[in-house]
């Protein structure tokens, strides 16, 4: 599985990038506004990536931030919404404006992202708002969401920081930052260490 590239930017299309890392050329697709970060033609880039993969298709989606990446995890997640849709919604709207969006039911935002209509629209924020709300916005990338997948070390060193006394939104965001500091691999017992040093701080 893929995660993350670092390399040359080679090509850019309407929707999608060339990635050069070490001779090898990774086609990514992107939203626009990721595209936009990646800079020009030559320029040194880091891009974190979803590996698709189906019957018929093999894809790699390219994200600015790991916050992106998290928000077109739980986008997709939604019945009736592809990769397509994700990343028009991606597009159209920051993390920030999507996560506002869902957190306050306002479909109309929503829809206004290319091909998605008021059915979808009110289907994405009803099934994300519980989800939204307890998303802290994170330092970094304007608008990225610190977002916390289930079941991970990330998800397990929070609930230890809540149990510590801490409120979910301030672990989610110590935590976040323990994960910039220390990596997606990092293990829980170092991901408190470091999460508690930074809530605490």
């Amino acid at each position: 599985m893929i995660a993350k590239l670092t390399g040359l930017l080679d090509d850019t299309g309407p929707d999608w990038a060339i990635i050069d890392v070490n001779g090898v050329g990774y086609l990514v697709q992107c939203s626009a506004r990721t595209l936009d970060h990646l800079g020009i033609r030559g320029d040194r880039v880091v891009i974190h990536t979803e590996m698709q993969v189906s019957e018929t298709d093999q894809r790699l989606i390219g994200f600015a931030s790991a916050a992106e990446r998290n928000w077109f995890r739980l986008l997709t997640a939604v019945q009736g919404v592809g990769s397509k849709v994700a990343l028009a919604i991606l597009s159209a709207l920051t993390t920030e404006e999507i996560q506002r969006a869902c957190a306050g039911g306002d479909s109309a935002m929503v829809a206004r992202a290319n091909g998605v209509g008021p059915k979808l629209a009110s289907r994405i924020v009803n099934e994300l708002k519980d989800k939204a709300g307890a998303l802290p916005t994170a330092p970094g990338l304007a608008g990225t969401i610190a977002f916390v997948p289930p079941g991970s070390a990330s998800a397990d060193a929070v609930s230890a920081l809540q149990n510590l006394g801490f409120k979910p939104a301030v672990a989610a965001m110590a935590v976040g930052k323990a994960v910039e500091e220390l990596g997606e691999v990092a293990g829980l017992n170092d991901l408190v260490r470091v999460a508690l040093r930074r809530a605490a701080g």
